[in-house]
């Protein structure tokens, strides 16, 4: 992964720690039940946007590798574990 997408999901997988801290503290504290799920609606939306930024530094990065390396068996591989992925 390259720095500046590690850096990001970094930040933001703090904020989501951060984020589900809350949640637990808002069960904790015996919340209004539709408060606690927008709460983790917001923190699974989050998690999705680091998804989407991992992976697509992996499409832009090992992908990309893979098809310029010419090695059909590192090509059927990456693209083998993208399938799996989206069969997910």
């Amino acid at each position: 992964m390259n720095f500046i997408v590690r850096t990001a999901c970094r930040k933001r997988l703090n904020r989501i720690e951060g984020q589900v801290r809350g949640l637990a503290r808002m069960v904790d504290e015996d919340r209004y039940c539709i408060d606690i799920v927008t709460q983790i609606a917001a923190v699974a939306a989050a998690l999705r946007r680091v998804e989407r930024d991992v992976l697509r530094d992996h499409v832009g990065h090992c992908v990309e590798r893979a098809i310029a390396s010419g090695n059909r068996i590192e090509q059927r591989k990456k693209v083998a574990e993208l399938i799996d992925l989206v069969g997910r």
